[in-house]
């Protein structure tokens, strides 16, 4: 009953953190955050994003203006920007290549991926980018309350131009900036957490 307790507390007491205090997250807390994310699930488990980690000035000041200006962008003391990765071949290779390490065997891991390559083939450009961004909301999550768990806090934003940050970034047409998260800690107040009542959410 405790454990439940402090789950629910750590979902109440997280929110958009519109402005961080600059300071910087030591490196075993973001070790322990990524190994939260890591742990995220996904359709088939193929994890189709990556986390792009930016910690320096320079990055932060660049993706400001791309960002609407918004100020949790160059306080916070890492931002994690997710990507959705669209080169979901590459995915699968890897995941048949992690099953045959994990000792299964060559014809359990061709039939495996042999599944997957089925949906793949079933899923236009538009389609990959769609199902890859809908995985990454999974690994969000995670981020958010990971966050809160481990003593900082963090902000979800979808208040960005994807272009510009591919186009800052440098990054290869396959991997789509979907979902900003800055991480750091907290020099706001929270406003009331206003959510509708169950009775308008479960029918």
């Amino acid at each position: 009953m405790e454990k439940n307790q402090e789950l629910m507390n750590l979902i109440k007491n997280r929110y958009a953190t519109k402005l961080f205090d600059g300071k910087k997250i030591p490196q075993e807390k973001l070790d322990e955050l990524f190994e939260m994310i890591q742990y995220a699930p996904s359709s088939f488990g193929l994890q189709p994003w990556v986390v792009k980690v930016v910690d320096d000035e320079e990055t932060k000041e660049a993706l400001l203006p791309a960002s609407w200006n918004q100020p949790q962008i160059n306080t916070a003391s890492h931002i994690l920007i997710f990507l959705a990765n669209t080169d979901i071949r590459s995915r699968i290779d890897k995941y048949e290549q992690m099953l045959l390490d994990s000792g299964a065997t060559s014809e359990k891991a061709a039939k495996v991926a042999a599944i997957f390559n089925g949906f793949e083939e079933g899923l236009d450009e538009a389609g990959k980018k769609s199902w890859s961004q809908k995985q990454i909301y999974l690994a969000v999550e995670n981020a958010l309350l990971g966050a809160k768990a481990l003593g900082f806090d963090s902000c979800p934003m979808e208040g960005f131009s994807p272009e510009k940050y591919s186009e800052i970034l440098k990054l290869p047409k396959n991997l789509i900036p979907t979902v900003v998260v800055p991480i750091g800690y907290a020099a706001d107040e929270p406003r009331p957490k206003i959510r509708y009542p169950k009775k308008d959410l479960f029918i």
